[in-house]
């Protein structure tokens, strides 16, 4: 019975664990009896202590890891910041950073394998799945110091502990490689024509092997400093952000220490050979506290197959060092560990030229700066200022009111979409590059005869990229910096003889360009109206439209928050044109704004019953 008691308590633990529902209190003491509950304690994030962050009850081997596997910013050490004297601390504390990145630096004990460089790719890929394999980080790590010139290497002693006769050759070639060529007429013909055909072409001149390299500037190489000390390995790519160092241990306990781990250079560098080039294969981080004897057969079986009775071996088990600095934590990483708990981090945002647009939320308020630190400093070079919308468009303008968070403060950008090229000053100008897929969409329905008539221009993204496929565009707004900008892109893509900018109200602009004196052939044929304030803008189309033997496409934009917004935004049209349903038009949903909030594109011919009755 009380092995049935035990049995059970153990399948129902979860339950009466997470379920929340009540339970006795002689089957809870007898639960906790057989299990303990493990109360976990955490260091803070940015704790300063050494112990590594792990759970009360390590010594249990069974016991499930606190984090999930994978780095973390909760794992590791943080290595203590070095002490600052009294003075330099107060003038630190006034010219502190808005954001401490070195309290990201992370340092995580790992084991690894010590292998010949030239059999560091075929072990790869036999321990693949017993290796790191962690993101932005190699499984392969390179010693500092290790790796030597071939010419120099030769010179010394091997692993087995030979080489001493290697310096007479290499002084005899030396030699050889100094006497002087013979001469041509030592040469007997056939040598002679060789030598000829190698030096000069059939034209008789000179062959450059390299002409190709030397007519090309050298690329200067970026000078970085080695920060690695001896014994490390860095892998930090671009921005530097992981270094990999062996840990030798020294004082008392060294000769019980190398028995356990293995030497790590084997004895014959210790009777004066070379090991030759090495490699670090960093091992999964489950074998980090573990010892030889606990390691998986497949790499018992590499190690075993090394072993050669009276020779060094190969392959040495080591411990290692992971330093990930702040360049290696993703930008939601970092935000999740300095804004407080519940509060989402901010996943996504615009990027408009060199400047990143976001729409932050009031709880982000009170840590927009660190926000916008961190965006920048992830995203660098491409971006270099960060701004926030700190409320809606309110002006007839559409322009946004935008705060500069981090960077420099200037919003004139240059940007490129679709191969065209853009200048805009969010400062005073509308533009989304989240439309430009609709922009796309909209221009490949129109055809090298059409005519279109831009009624909110913008900066031109529409009139510019339409202008290389269409006859002819009419581009018009009612902000005069708009038009500015227009006038500059239309001349910075060399589009002056197909585009005519205008600068007055949407309505007056299409009674303009409808009422001249022109050819049938130049009337619009397309109209496009990418104002989503509202659609009954369509109906001064259709009142304009009906002089003209043409009836024009129309394309208007604008917001829906029914249930049916393709159904709500029909019928909005036809009000605003005057005509009953149903109504050939074509509802496309652009994107979703807002949760339950539409923004839509209407397209539909002119009704010939609107235009004439509008005549």
């Amino acid at each position: 019975m009380a092995a049935t008691t035990s049995t059970f308590l153990r399948a129902a633990q979860p339950l009466l664990l997470h379920s929340g529902a009540p339970a006795s209190s002689s089957s809870s003491a007898a639960a906790a009896a057989i299990f303990p509950l493990r109360r976990s304690s955490l260091l803070p994030l940015f704790s300063t202590l050494s112990p590594p962050i792990l759970p009360l009850e390590a010594d249990d081997p069974n016991s499930s890891p606190p984090f999930p596997y994978g780095p973390s910013l909760r794992k590791g050490l943080r290595p203590p910041s070095p002490p600052i004297p009294e003075d330099e601390s107060k003038a630190a504390a006034v010219a502190a950073p808005l954001l401490d990145r070195e309290s990201f630096t992370r340092v995580l004990l790992l084991a690894a394998l010590r292998v010949p460089a030239e059999l560091c790719a075929a072990l790869e890929g036999r321990l693949r799945g017993h290796l790191l394999n962690w993101p932005r980080v190699r499984n392969v790590a390179r010693v500092s110091g290790d790796d030597l010139d071939p010419a120099v290497a030769g010179l010394l002693r091997d692993r087995r502990g030979g080489g001493e006769d290697r310096l007479r050759p290499a002084l005899r070639r030396e030699e050889e490689e100094e006497e002087e060529d013979p001469s041509p007429e030592m040469l007997s013909p056939v040598l002679y024509r060789e030598k000829l055909v190698k030096d000069f072409n059939h034209r008789g001149f000179l062959k450059f092997r390299n002409l190709a390299k030397l007519s090309r500037p050298r690329k200067r190489k970026k000078k970085t400093e080695d920060e690695a000390g001896e014994g490390s390995s860095s892998r930090r790519g671009k921005r530097e952000f992981a270094v990999v160092e062996v840990v030798e241990d020294s004082g008392e306990g060294e000769e019980e220490e190398q028995e356990h781990w293995g030497r790590l250079l084997g004895n014959g560098f210790a009777a004066g050979g070379w090991p030759g080039p090495t490699r670090l294969l960093l091992l999964d981080e489950r074998y980090a506290d573990r010892g030889p004897e606990d390691l998986p057969e497949a790499i018992k079986a590499v190690m075993r197959a090394d072993a050669t009775p009276g020779k060094p071996s190969e392959y040495q088990f080591v411990r290692c060092r992971l330093t990930l600095s702040y360049d290696y934590w993703s930008t939601n990483e970092i935000l999740e560990g300095l804004l407080p708990e519940g509060v989402v981090a901010p996943s996504a945002f615009e990027t408009v030229g060199h400047i990143a647009h976001l729409n932050l939320r009031e709880e982000h308020f009170p840590f927009r700066k660190l926000i916008a630190q961190v965006i920048l400093d992830k995203n660098r070079p491409k971006i270099q200022t960060v701004v926030n919308k700190t409320d809606a468009i309110q002006n007839d303008f559409r322009t946004m009111p935008l705060e500069v968070l981090a960077g420099n403060h200037s919003l004139v950008t240059t940007l490129l979409e679709s191969g065209t090229r853009f200048q805009v000053n969010l400062a005073t100008v509308y533009w989304n590059s989240r439309l430009a897929t609709e922009r796309q969409r909209l221009i490949g329905g129109f055809s090298g005869d059409d005519v279109l008539c831009d009624v909110f221009a913008g900066a031109g993204p529409i009139t510019v990229a339409a202008a290389k496929k269409v006859r002819r565009v009419y581009a018009n707004d009612l902000n005069p910096e708009a038009v500015e900008y227009l006038q500059t892109n239309v001349a910075l893509n060399k589009l002056q003889r197909k585009i005519e900018v205008f600068n007055m109200d949407g309505r007056r602009f299409i009674e303009a360009v409808f009422s001249r004196e022109a050819a049938a052939s130049a009337a619009a044929t397309q109209v496009v109206m990418n104002l989503p304030k509202d659609a009954g803008r369509g109906g001064g189309a259709a009142a304009a439209a009906d002089r003209r033997r043409a009836l024009p496409r129309i394309h208007v934009y604008g917001f829906s928050k029914s249930q049916d917004p393709e159904f709500d935004f029909r019928e909005r049209i036809a009000v605003a044109l005057g005509c009953e349903l149903p109504l050939d038009v074509d509802v496309h949903r652009v994107r979703l704004v807002a949760p339950g909030k539409w923004m839509l594109c209407g397209s539909f011919l002119l009704p010939p019953a609107v235009a004439f009755a509008l005549r």
